[in-house]
């Protein structure tokens, strides 16, 4: 399975950015996905998760009421609506594919399990 995010870019605060990623190869079972970011200097840091479904999602606490995770019916495509940007947004965001969309919410995720794509910049100027 290869991970393909996309949509990031430069943003002014306050603006808003609809980031995708698809997921291709060995897709035919549903996986529930998720978005990480990673700033420069600091450890991958959680941001959404959402169900097989698409009926249940997960948000850290930082981007609740600013950023909807959403997933393209039963398709392994999820993508990250991110609305009233702020410059500690700024990251490269990447999407993962393979464990519970709670254990990712947790922290309990194992970084060597499931998939990881390369991320997509966001980048958001005060």
């Amino acid at each position: 399975v290869q991970l393909q995010a996309s949509g990031g870019g430069l943003v002014q605060a306050g603006g808003s950015l609809r980031l995708h990623c698809a997921a291709s190869g060995r897709t035919f079972i549903a996986y529930a996905m998720a978005w990480f970011r990673q700033a420069p200097g600091k450890n991958r840091e959680f941001v959404a998760s959402i169900s097989r479904s698409g009926t249940d999602a997960w948000y850290t606490d930082s981007v609740k009421g600013r950023f909807t995770i959403s997933r393209d019916g039963a398709e392994n495509a999820v993508y990250l609506q991110m609305n009233s940007l702020k410059p500690a947004d700024t990251a490269v965001y990447i999407c993962a594919l393979g464990q519970r969309p709670e254990t990712y919410a947790s922290g309990d995720y194992d970084p060597k399990t499931g998939y990881w794509g390369r991320g997509t910049q966001v980048t958001v100027s005060s």
